[in-house]
């Protein structure tokens, strides 16, 4: 039989161990596992407890201390450890700040071993209502409050927090969010995922009622996501699509990458460049802070250019603008062929070298 995970991540202390709290308290025959990790020491903290108090209160050196050590070293086999007791019918696993619980989430559903051990029942994401539109499209980076992995941890706390809303079956928020907030973490969060106002009304039965499903999540928050957006939940609320079948420009893209992904708004998707027409390239942003990668080859798939954009009050009027002029455009398109053997395209350091594909 496998035992129940519940998964809480968020990026603030206080709403994250609220929720903690309420789960235990209504989870009578749970274990929670507690994971912190201080960079400055290079210290991974680990406190298991359970209705009769504190059972482990653990410290262990990091080789290097980032989320990703932290799953491998402890948190994946800490969860397998505690499954095997056999003591408990699930486990609560606050993850470290700033960790997205897709990671654990994607190891969990994909190793064999594991998942015949381990379900994950529920993904929390717990916040702040009265901080929320600034933690979700504000320009802080997590290292400027405290908040962050490692010493090299520059990842902006909007574009942490978001990837957390889009993935969590449960958005739970401390305190009661104004209606616009509340309209922009609905629109984030995935369609059937629930907001509950309020961490008290956090209850186990909706932890534990095994609503998450890996295939779903991922569907909604993968970067080429092919799925119709529904409506924002509010007028206080944009959101725009921006989409084509047309590659970025690869010199224009460089030029004008701040017009687009800067500003207080939500930014994710796709796009392809010329230079690399097999892969889909992500975008991932929020709040100006913008990373771009390399993802999944496009297969028998057309290549396509997509970018969803969300934000609270007006849309800036330049975006459709912008994106129209980063795109090639119709005489570009037939001097394709000349981007076959570019070798370097400027977005070496994020997007690695150019492979030659014969």
């Amino acid at each position: 039989m496998r035992t129940g995970v519940v998964l809480v991540s968020g990026v603030d202390p206080a709403p994250m161990a609220s929720a903690l709290v309420s789960l235990q308290w209504d989870l009578a025959r749970a274990v929670a596992v507690r994971h912190h990790i201080d960079p400055d020491r290079s210290v991974l903290e680990r406190v298991v407890s359970d209705a009769s108090g504190v059972i482990e209160h653990e410290e262990m050196l990091l080789e290097h201390a980032c989320v990703t050590c932290a799953l491998r070293e402890d948190i994946v086999p800490t969860l397998e450890r505690l499954a095997a007791d056999g003591r408990w019918d699930s486990i609560i696993a606050h993850l470290p700040i700033g960790c997205e619980a897709f990671h654990v989430g994607h190891v969990l559903a994909l190793d064999a071993r594991l998942s015949r051990r381990l379900k994950v029942t529920s993904i929390v994401a717990a916040l702040d209502a009265d901080t929320l539109v600034e933690d979700l499209l504000g320009d802080d980076l997590l290292s400027e409050r405290g908040w962050h992995s490692s010493e090299d941890d520059r990842r902006g706390v909007g574009e942490v927090a978001t990837a957390q809303v889009e993935y969590a079956d449960l958005v739970v928020l401390a305190g009661t969010p104004n209606d616009s907030a509340h309209a922009l973490v609905r629109t984030l969060a995935r369609p059937d995922a629930e907001v509950i106002v309020g961490t008290e009304q956090l209850t186990g039965v909706m932890a534990a009622d095994h609503r998450h499903s890996h295939t779903r999540s991922h569907a909604w928050t993968s970067p080429t996501r092919v799925m119709d957006l529904p409506a924002p939940a509010s007028d206080a609320v944009w959101q725009l699509e921006l989409t084509s079948h047309r590659a970025f420009h690869p010199d224009r893209l460089l030029e004008d990458l701040e017009r687009l992904g800067a500003g207080r708004h939500r930014s994710r998707g796709c796009f392809w460049l010329p230079t690399r027409p097999e892969v889909a390239c992500v975008w991932e942003g929020s709040g100006g802070q913008l990373s771009i990668g390399t993802g999944e080859p496009w297969g028998r798939r057309p290549a396509r250019t997509r970018l969803v954009l969300t934000g609270v009050g007006t849309a800036p009027a330049h975006l459709t603008e912008v994106f129209e002029g980063l795109l090639l455009q119709p005489t570009e398109l037939a001097d394709l062929p000349r981007w076959t053997g570019v070798y370097d395209d400027g977005f070496e350091p994020w997007l690695g070298p150019i492979r030659d594909i014969a």
